[in-house]
């Protein structure tokens, strides 16, 4: 494994494609104003006039991830307290594109990595957020062998990212920290519903406010601590004890497991983004976070 970079697209998506697409699926909106604003892992993002997004799967993977938010979101988001971006309409393949894709409502706003928080109120608004998302999981819900499972089967990977970044972090504080999380008991009782990727890159800003919340492609069910890691990606350690009683009912067990999952995303972003400044600023910033948390 090598010092990474995002993954290279599986299929050109270019301006040409989207028009095209929606000229095909949805002429209606195809005259509209479009520019791409985002290139992502699993995805690309076009804006589409004032009120629309497009969002389409750069690689197989994201695809699947596509089809989970076009099953769930319009079913959770009416309970979701910041709103997120349901799809309003849904495309399929064409021009030689294979993949399904959607138009998505456009969330206006920064990202709480680019952008300043009212800190305490971004604390309430994301707890708020999580308490109202990890209800009890669907007998269906996606499956994710990346989120959502035992804080175990990060290990490997752990370990690869370590490798890569050498002695570019103190590998014997996070390794001593991981156990300590490992040795956490396990998630007990029914998975609830996960976000998966609940970041700062995922979340947007307006007006020094949480406004929205991105990317719902990691939706499953499984153990809440790997959301609850979200605390240490984007609050300081007075705001993440508040935080933990604002979500409520977050034993000691589910808090250690969440600073691993923590740990675990840290690692991850300083390894894998090479290309990207506002990831690797978020890795370090939460990596701090971790190793300077007592070990309680």
């Amino acid at each position: 494994m090598t010092s990474g970079t995002r993954p290279a697209a599986e299929h050109a998506i270019d301006e040409t494609l989207v028009r095209g697409l929606l000229a095909d699926q949805h002429p209606d909106l195809a005259d509209l104003p479009l520019r791409e604003v985002a290139s992502g892992w699993d995805n690309v993002i076009y804006r589409l006039g004032e009120r629309w997004s497009v969002r389409l799967p750069r690689r197989a993977l994201g695809a699947r991830l596509i089809e989970h938010e076009q099953r769930w979101l319009p079913e959770l988001a009416p309970r979701l307290p910041l709103p997120v971006p349901v799809p309003v309409r849904r495309g399929r393949p064409g021009r030689g594109y294979p993949w399904r894709w959607s138009v998505c409502a456009w969330l206006e706003g920064d990202t709480a990595a680019d952008a300043s928080l009212d800190l305490p109120q971004a604390m309430r608004d994301m707890a708020g957020f999580v308490a109202a998302l990890h209800a009890p999981a669907a007998a269906d819900a996606p499956p994710n062998p990346y989120r959502g499972g035992a804080l175990s089967s990060r290990s490997d990977l752990l370990r690869q990212h370590l490798a890569v970044l050498g002695g570019a972090l103190d590998g014997r504080a996070v390794r001593e920290r991981w156990e300590h999380a490992l040795a956490a008991p396990a998630h007990e009782g029914p998975p609830r519903w996960l976000h998966g990727d609940l970041h700062p890159a995922n979340l947007v800003v307006r007006d020094a406010r949480l406004a929205g919340v991105l990317d719902f492609g990691d939706l499953t069910g499984g153990d809440p601590a790997t959301d609850l890691a979200v605390a240490w990606m984007l609050l300081p350690a007075g705001l993440r004890r508040r935080f933990r009683v604002e979500v409520g009912d977050v034993d000691d067990a589910t808090w250690r497991r969440a600073r691993g999952w923590a740990l675990s995303h840290a690692v991850a972003c300083l390894a894998s983004s090479s290309d990207d400044a506002r990831m690797r600023g978020v890795g370090a910033r939460t990596l701090a976070g971790v190793l300077g948390d007592p070990d309680d």
